[in-house]
């Protein structure tokens, strides 16, 4: 770990400080008492800077504190799910292709161009559209797109290591596939599994926001930075500071992983 955190740029470093700041800030909000997003309050429609909106409120009179800290929890948890789930499937096929038969290969290669035809964002609305509003198909839709990556990348890295002199003489003194994954293969990958998961969660979260724009994600009144937007762009004349907070958050998330996923020193 320490040679790890050694080997880190003044990039990464940066890029991993925005987001412990984005993290920490996001769950210390309802801790401190601004824990109702969706609480709404006519009144109070587009109230300045104050102790009880410490950043101003929405057309609704909802605390734009509360929401983009609830929205930030959101996008923070989709995008770790959705990463989780791509990993495993895209490297376990990755390797499954790699190591096994020409007809296992061809069959995973086949799905694999099959999801790769369809541009990205098209592939999530179309699951997303399945069930407007549910969090899972939109977390299933993204997942299904980014595990890909992993295969291509992975399966590529694998072939060349499968006749290598180490994982050849492992197999002869009679260690299982699992062994040999742990010793020989997933350490020559995850370097760059690593790399694809940071890259992979400013995807997801660039996703989720793409289908808030189009009303084709989550629904009202969830605290969602892409649903945040549309809703507000009607009042930028009237209200501008209140629109440019959740794109500011957005920025500052993908900004985050971005960092964080530059090459080490």
């Amino acid at each position: 770990m320490n040679n790890i955190l050694q080997r880190l740029s003044a990039g990464q470093w940066l890029g991993a400080a925005i987001l412990l700041m984005l993290v920490v800030t996001a769950w210390l909000v309802p801790l401190l008492g601004y824990d109702q997003p969706n609480a709404q309050n006519l009144q109070h429609s587009f109230a300045g800077i104050s102790a009880k909106f410490p950043l101003g409120s929405d057309q609704f009179g909802r605390d734009m504190l509360a929401r983009l800290a609830a929205a930030v929890r959101l996008s923070l948890g989709l995008s770790l799910l959705c990463v989780v789930t791509a990993a495993i499937l895209g490297v376990s096929l990755g390797v499954m292709a790699a190591w096994g038969s020409q007809t296992v290969d061809s069959i995973i290669n086949f799905v694999a161009n099959t999801v790769m035809s369809l541009p990205g964002l098209v592939l999530v609305l179309l699951v997303a559209g399945l069930s407007p509003g549910s969090f899972v198909m939109l977390y299933v839709g993204i997942a299904l797109t980014l595990w890909v990556e992993y295969f291509r990348v992975v399966r590529a890295s694998v072939k060349p290591l499968i006749n290598s002199l180490e994982i050849q003489s492992s197999m002869m003194l009679g260690f299982g596939r699992w062994y040999i994954f742990r010793r020989h293969i997933w350490p020559a990958i995850a370097g760059n599994v690593m790399t694809m998961a940071v890259f992979g969660a400013a995807t997801s979260i660039l996703m989720m926001a793409a289908t808030g724009f189009v009303y084709a994600g989550l629904k009202p009144p969830t605290a969602e930075l892409g649903l945040m937007i549309v809703e507000l762009f009607p009042y930028f004349a009237q209200a501008t500071w209140v629109l440019i907070q959740p794109l500011v958050v957005m920025l500052l998330m993908v900004l985050g992983f971005n960092l964080l996923a530059g090459q080490q020193e």
